[in-house]
């Protein structure tokens, strides 16, 4: 089982304070350093001192660490056009040694596409779809020949299709809970299928949905990465898995039934049965990043029994 620590900037943090989180996260032994894309605060947090954009973050983290993944979860495909994506992608992969992984998603948070100015389409499935086969069509083209897309919602015409990311085949994450397009967009384009925030019952499902749509596709399915995204709450003691949970707003009983949360052995547990309905992966929803403690705490008592 991998562990991957995974941030909410948009609640609140500087640059500083993530390239701190990223240390932490290089130094303790975890695997990744995954960051949400959203440019607008949700529930009652302030988001001071206001939003980092996920690909600037990551490029600067990419030449501030050595060994550890980076990406998001999700990149939102409202924010971006696919051409100017994949070469912004493709860079920070070259500046990070080949570390970079893109998690791309349909993008929903309407209120930041308002607050900012940033078109909000009906038709964000769609295309997603057209995002994916020209973000993967343009790292895919052959150096020296071009790639065209003639889309209902992208044109490309006679692209040099540069640059190339440093990775030959740089991962595609995509995720969700859809029951029918997302399996079928994972089995077509994924190198891993991610899902968030869900129960034992409905990861097991999800992921018999991909499995079989992979199989549809004439695809293995065992080709594909299955991960959790889930929110983390460890402590020593009672006492401290209360403070850790009150310090993000949250109820240590609704932690414990719907994340991670608890002892280090109770954790284990769980990521136990997470294992068992299929994950190999699971990103560590951290949501104070002032609290290095626990990552430490995580690193040493979780991390070790989990082989």
């Amino acid at each position: 089982m991998d562990l991957r620590i995974f941030t909410e900037p948009q609640q609140g943090a500087s640059y500083d304070t993530l390239l701190t989180v990223a240390k932490a996260t290089e130094d303790l032994g975890f695997d990744a350093f995954f960051r949400s894309d959203h440019y607008l605060s949700m529930g009652s947090a302030d988001g001071l001192p206001g939003p980092t954009d996920a690909w600037i973050t990551l490029a600067g983290l990419a030449r501030e660490t050595k060994r550890i993944r980076l990406g998001t979860l999700m990149t939102a495909g409202t924010f971006r056009l696919p051409g100017v994506l994949a070469i912004q992608v493709a860079q920070v992969d070259q500046m990070s040694g080949g570390r970079v992984e893109l998690g791309l998603g349909a993008g929903w948070f309407e209120e930041e596409h308002k607050a900012y100015g940033i078109p909000f389409p009906k038709e964000k499935f769609a295309r997603l779809e057209e995002q994916l086969a020209i973000v993967t069509g343009l790292w895919g083209t052959e150096t020296g020949k071009t790639f065209s897309h003639d889309g209902r919602y992208y044109q490309l015409q006679d692209s040099p299709a540069l640059p190339k990311p440093a990775q030959r085949k740089l991962p595609v994450l995509i995720g969700g809970h859809g029951a029918t397009r997302t399996p079928r967009l994972a089995a077509q384009y994924a190198d891993e299928f991610n899902i968030p925030f869900a129960s034992l019952e409905d990861t097991e499902r999800q992921f018999g949905r991909v499995r079989a749509a992979a199989e549809e596709a004439g695809r293995s399915p065992d080709d594909l990465v299955y991960s959790n995204a889930l929110v983390v709450c460890v402590g020593r003691d009672d006492a401290e898995v209360a403070r850790r949970a009150a310090a993000i707003g949250r109820e240590v009983d609704e932690l414990k039934a719907n994340g991670l949360a608890g002892s280090p052995a109770e954790v284990v547990d769980k990521l136990g049965r997470y294992a068992a309905a299929g994950s190999s992966r699971v990103y560590l929803q951290v949501l104070d990043l002032d609290d290095l403690d626990h990552l430490e705490l995580i690193s040493s008592q979780v991390q070790p029994q989990l082989g």
